[in-house]
């Protein structure tokens, strides 16, 4: 069963054409949550966005893993009523198993992401 542990990342809420203009160190994954937010994991040092009424925060209030893509991809087709992306990498959201979920694929493993609250019930959801 794989391993899920708090993961650590910068939250920043701007202006939608700030986050389009940003650019991200390389090794950081950033998940566009929605028009005006991120999450970019690891968190950031010294994050800057052009807009200065951006709110940035560290955020430590989701839990995950990376997962294999295969075992992955088998539990999604399985548990996921919408359709995944096909493209590598990309990023969706939505309700799995009755968890609401942040995916990040890549094409060998795939970085599951829960609130906290709800992550105790996550690891047994994720078994071929």
């Amino acid at each position: 069963m794989p391993v899920f542990e708090r993961v650590h990342t910068t939250r920043i809420v701007a202006t939608p054409a700030a986050l389009d203009a940003a650019r991200w160190p390389a090794g950081h994954i950033a998940l566009r949550t929605a028009a005006d937010e991120v999450l970019i994991t690891p968190p950031l040092a010294e994050p800057k966005v052009a807009d200065e009424h951006a709110i940035v925060l560290a955020d430590s209030s989701f839990f995950g893993g990376w997962i294999a893509a295969a075992l992955a991809l088998t539990v999604l087709e399985r548990e996921c009523e919408w359709e995944l992306p096909r493209a590598r990498p990309a990023f969706a959201q939505g309700m799995v198993a009755g968890l609401p979920l942040k995916l990040w694929f890549e094409s060998e493993r795939v970085l599951v992401l829960v609130a906290g609250a709800v992550w105790p019930g996550l690891g047994g959801r994720f078994v071929a």
